[in-house]
């Protein structure tokens, strides 16, 4: 297959023109598509390639039966195409702004490995490999010391962001890979449950950073190493971990497909209402990407119901599951309402629920913060959504995740209708000192 040539910019009489100019002012990218496609003779497979879509994605865009509303897929074809970012109400991109002077370059991170694989040896992996062979074999005590890890970095994971984890979270999955290569019988197989749970983590580290491709790899490898050990459960909780991934992603019709498969597979092991709890909310705000009213409400209403039944149940829902509680229930029911539209339930609910939670949870108080602004601004209510903006830029200064940090630009964007009120001046100067 030849080699595609790089994108370079449009042209400038396009770019000058009213019909473009105001495509982009509306978001109206069917427009924008075929404008560029007529314009700049760059046809939908190679838009396709240029924004990392698909290309029946692009036609259906084009034909206008879908259209893009998240801020990553609208930067991704920012990006892709060259559109300056003020053309789409966005800040400039960064190959808008002029490179520094050279560096050295930064070698690329490690691709991820399937534990068992044979892959190409890098210095650093000739290092763990000698300390492998000082190791040993792995022990009892080894897999223990595992499992406190893991439970270690989700902690800090949610109390501190991923980006900073992502070395070490990897690391120890090419380690446990490595460990597997001389362990036998039961010992094996816990051992393929740790790493199943560092690649999801990996895979979660990556999310967080927005880095979306290489979070799909790892949560990929988790699925297949759960696979392998005949955890149904487990598989249900990668998959719900994708269903996320793809609504962030601008794919809110594969997000329901991933999280529908995640409850079949929940549902093959028995009774487990916690789980099918979480599971249903996270096909609530898929549908509420699609704007899905009745459906989204339908899986609100059986998370619920599966939550109630989860009081008091004989079996014990695993320990990946036990964050899912009833202010977690109350905050997420608000989420998918802010996302459908619906903001006067949704204010209520993340209210009770930021008010319910822990200090520590940084991020996940991050988040929810953003999500109360969201809401608020729709209601009209510019002073409390400038407060709840500026409680989640105080928690998003304090923690390491570009995920946050981006629902906090967004929500900047967001009021620029209002650039000249006094909330909305004072909440900019306050994000200027602590993003920059």
């Amino acid at each position: 297959m030849a080699r595609s040539q790089a994108h370079r910019a449009l042209p400038a009489d396009l770019l000058a023109s009213a019909a473009w100019q105001e495509a982009c002012r509306a978001r109206d990218f069917a427009r924008i598509f075929r404008l560029v496609k007529v314009k700049a003779g760059i046809y939908p497979s190679r838009i396709a390639a240029l924004c990392g879509m698909t290309p029946s994605r692009v036609g259906e865009i084009m034909a206008g039966r879908r259209g893009l509303a998240h801020i990553d897929v609208i930067e991704r074809v920012a990006d892709g195409l060259r559109i300056p970012g003020a053309m789409l109400g966005l800040a400039h991109r960064p190959w808008e702004i002029p490179a520094p002077a050279r560096t050295e370059e930064r070698p690329p991170e490690p691709s991820p490995a399937v534990p068992g694989e044979p892959q190409r040896t890098e210095p650093a992996e000739e290092l763990d490999d000698l300390l492998a062979l000082v190791d040993g074999r792995a022990t009892r005590s080894t897999l223990t010391a595992l499992r406190s890890s893991v439970q270690d970095y989700w902690r800090r994971d949610n109390a501190h962001g991923g980006a900073t984890l992502r070395p070490a979270v990897v690391g120890h999955l090419r380690y446990v890979g490595r460990l597997l290569d001389s362990a036998e019988g039961g010992l094996r197989h816990d051992l393929q449950g740790v790493a199943a749970e560092l690649a999801r983590l990996s895979g979660w580290a990556y999310f967080d950073a927005r880095q979306y491709s290489t979070a799909r790899t790892y949560f990929t490898q988790a699925l297949k190493l759960s696979h392998t050990q005949g955890d149904s459960l487990f598989m249900a909780n990668v998959l719900s971990c994708m269903s996320l991934l793809a609504t962030y992603d601008g794919n809110p019709n594969d997000a329901v497909a991933l999280a529908c498969r995640a409850q079949d597979a929940a549902r093959a092991v028995g009774e487990q209402p916690l789980v099918m709890s979480m599971l249903h909310l996270r096909e609530a705000f898929a549908h509420a990407a699609l704007r899905d009213a009745q459906a989204c409400h339908q899986a609100v209403d059986r998370s619920r119901d599966q939550y109630e039944r989860s009081r008091g149940h004989e079996v014990e829902a695993p320990d990946w599951v036990q964050y899912f509680d009833e202010t977690k229930l109350l905050v997420d029911t608000g989420i998918a309402y802010a996302r459908l539209g619906e903001p006067a339930r949704a204010e209520p609910l993340i209210t009770e629920g930021l008010r319910r939670e822990n200090a520590d949870q940084q991020r996940g108080r991050a988040f929810h913060a953003y999500w109360l602004a969201s809401a608020q601004l729709q209601l009209g209510k510019l002073d409390e959504a400038c407060t709840s903006a500026s409680l989640a830029l105080d928690l998003a200064a304090a923690i390491d995740s570009p995920r946050v940090s981006s629902h906090v630009q967004e929500l900047h964007r967001r009021m620029l209708p209002y650039a000249r009120e006094a909330p909305v001046l004072a909440f900019e100067q306050r994000m200027r000192e602590a993003l920059g």
